[in-house]
């Protein structure tokens, strides 16, 4: 389903040329759970970014569901977010003066959808989520716990395929770590397929994870 081949990506600061990856190749089947082992700047929210297309590669070609993503252009590259990609970040990314149910919608915005269609679409997830009563509280008078819900909640609204979570447990305490693990089992079981970039062990021996992909100083090792 994903094909990374040959990524390379380098950044230019001042005179410097930073290699953030060096010929990446990985390949993710549909429905998997593949977890982006590595330490902090290893490359792991690089490639995350790249498969997003939110980051060009500066050589090598990324294809997803046979499009050949790294080539297409800004408005296109979008297009492709919205249909294909759900992305959980570490810190959420919420709107806390927003209600849990304007945050949810954000992605939907862009897409012209009527009010009927984007009500019961969210009323779904809230309740697969079990956060129904919280449609309508602000973000900033919800727990850890429900915020991490909603988070999740956004990023499925378009019911993406594809599902990438960067450091997802950085800022968890165990608890709500394995809470999130129960929730990517529930995503698991829709068939999402599934990449968290980590350095977080809980991940590298738990069921629900099919492939663990090692990353050091930008190249699969």
């Amino acid at each position: 389903m994903i094909t990374l081949n040959n990524i390379t990506k380098k950044y230019k600061i001042n005179n410097d040329e930073i290699i953030a990856l060096h010929e990446i190749n990985i390949k993710i089947s549909k429905g998997q759970v593949v977890v982006l082992k590595g330490a902090s700047g290893s490359g792991k929210s690089t490639i995350l970014s790249i498969i997003a297309n939110m980051t060009k590669p500066t050589s090598g070609e990324v294809i997803v569901k046979e499009m050949r993503v790294s080539k297409l252009s800004d408005d296109f590259s979008s297009k492709y977010r919205l249909e294909n990609i759900g992305f959980i970040f570490q810190k959420y990314n919420l709107i806390p003066n927003l209600t849990v149910f304007n945050n949810i919608i954000l992605p939907l915005i862009p897409q012209n959808h009527d009010e009927k269609f984007i009500t019961k679409r969210v009323d779904e997830l809230l309740e697969y989520f079990n956060i129904q009563t919280k449609k309508n509280i602000e973000i900033k008078k919800l727990s850890g716990g429900e915020q991490q819900r909603v988070a999740i909640a956004r990023a499925l609204v378009n019911n993406p395929d594809i599902i990438l979570a960067d450091e997802p447990t950085a800022n968890l305490d165990e608890k709500l770590s394995i809470e999130f693990i129960k929730n990517l089992e529930s995503l698991k079981a829709l068939h999402k397929t599934i990449i968290i970039a980590t350095h977080d062990p809980i991940f590298f021996d738990h069921k629900i994870v099919d492939k663990i992909i090692e990353i050091k100083n930008g190249k699969v090792i």
